[in-house]
């Protein structure tokens, strides 16, 4: 072995210890890729991995996919959870802000139930239900049914909804 290799392998076998103790995460795997000594990487790989292997046995470290995160996305859409930003919110492209917030969501719509206190009262494919919470007389067609509703952000946290591209009104989500 050179002097280089052995000055190496002493550096990596020093650092072990501190390896172990660190937090599991990815980026101790795509440290390993830096290495030149091809023993050292090996062992650093087999390091890291092992750490992230046991730490999602441990329920403390899980992968989920865009397909995943999106989907959370749309269902908490209009729900306040001030957590979830920080924990699911990269940027997937959509129609969502600079910040990769979601901005607006279309759904076909199950039930539109009318009330003359409360408006209406709208149900839609996915489960959610939202209530109007503006005086504004909304025009669907009874007969046909309303197909879909696209509900947007607004100003100071709240919505507003469209039913079939008609008249948009405000509403706040029930569930």
């Amino acid at each position: 072995m050179t002097r280089a290799t052995l000055l190496a392998s002493a550096m990596l076998l020093s650092s072990l210890p501190a390896l172990a103790q660190a937090p599991a995460s990815t980026d101790a795997v795509y440290a390993c890729a830096s290495m030149d000594d091809d023993m050292a990487r090996l062992s650093c790989y087999d390091d890291a991995v092992g750490r992230l292997k046991a730490a999602e046995e441990a329920g403390e470290v899980t992968t989920i996919s865009k397909a995943e995160v999106e989907e959370v996305q749309r269902d908490a859409f209009g729900f306040s959870l001030p957590s979830l930003p920080k924990l699911a919110m990269p940027k997937f492209g959509g129609d969502k802000d600079e910040d990769g917030t979601l901005r607006s969501v279309t759904t076909a719509v199950t039930k539109v139930k009318t009330s003359k206190i409360n408006g209406l009262t709208i149900t839609l494919e996915n489960g959610q239900v939202w209530q109007q919470t503006d005086g504004r007389s909304v025009s669907y067609s009874k007969r046909e049914g309303v197909k879909e509703a696209e509900v947007k952000t607004a100003s100071f946290g709240s919505f507003m909804m469209k039913l079939d591209g008609g008249v948009a009104f405000r509403v706040k989500r029930l569930k």
